[in-house]
């Protein structure tokens, strides 16, 4: 397996095609990256470039620990993993159906992971989703990725890694803090309403204010 892996991800590989390189990267992120089918390997399609360049460093050099991925990741230059992240940006491919809501969308529950997408928590000091992921919560290039036509359990999971220090990106880690506030309660309400949400027909990502390659500028993202 690993000597696959290393063949296709290899930058010696010559001029084999991108799209044939990380063909080892669908084993668990689907077809052209659309998202694994249990419900954990997220979308990899269409996301900031920037935003996949962060997620592969920050497995390289540990500060996402989950082992299989910074094996993969480790041998690979900064290069080319920002040439792996640009090919999956480019992708443009349907989303898997949203997830159906396991509560009734005006349950307390329901209303209460919007509120927190939508609006977030003052008094918890909790900023709304979108204030960073775009009005759609589609994401806003450079990096911040779409928390849309992701499962519940995967959101669930990061929101886990970054309380309990499994997952961090370089400072400001600004997601680190706001997972620490969010009561367990309020973590699987907005996971469950934002699992539920239909991508909209216009997957186009906003654009954040800031313009500097995403090599050279660090930025938290989910």
């Amino acid at each position: 397996f690993w000597s696959l892996v290393l063949a296709v991800l290899s930058p010696t590989a010559g001029a084999v095609d991108m799209a044939e390189r990380v063909k080892p990267c669908e084993a668990c992120h689907g077809s052209q990256g659309r998202a694994g089918p249990d419900g954990y390997y997220p979308r990899l399609a269409g996301k900031p470039a920037g935003y996949l360049y962060n997620q592969m460093e920050n497995f390289s050099q540990g500060r996402r620990r989950y082992h299989l991925m910074r094996r993969m990741m480790e041998p690979l230059s900064p290069q080319y993993q920002l040439e792996m992240a640009e090919h999956f940006a480019s992708l443009q491919v349907p989303y898997l159906p949203s997830q159906a809501a396991s509560n009734p969308t005006n349950s307390p529950s329901m209303l209460r992971g919007r509120q927190l997408a939508i609006e977030g928590d003052a008094a918890g000091k909790i900023p709304a989703c979108n204030s960073c992921h775009g009005s759609q919560l589609m994401g806003q290039a450079p990096h911040v990725p779409s928390l849309l036509g992701l499962p519940a359990a995967y959101l669930g999971a990061q929101l886990s890694a970054w309380t309990q220090g499994e997952r961090s990106t370089a400072a400001p880690d600004c997601m680190a803090e706001i997972a620490k506030r969010l009561t367990a309660e309020d973590a699987a309400a907005v996971t469950a309403w934002l699992a539920a949400q239909v991508v909209p027909n216009s997957t186009a990502l906003g654009k954040a204010n800031n313009t500097q390659p995403p090599a050279t500028n660090i930025r938290c993202g989910s």
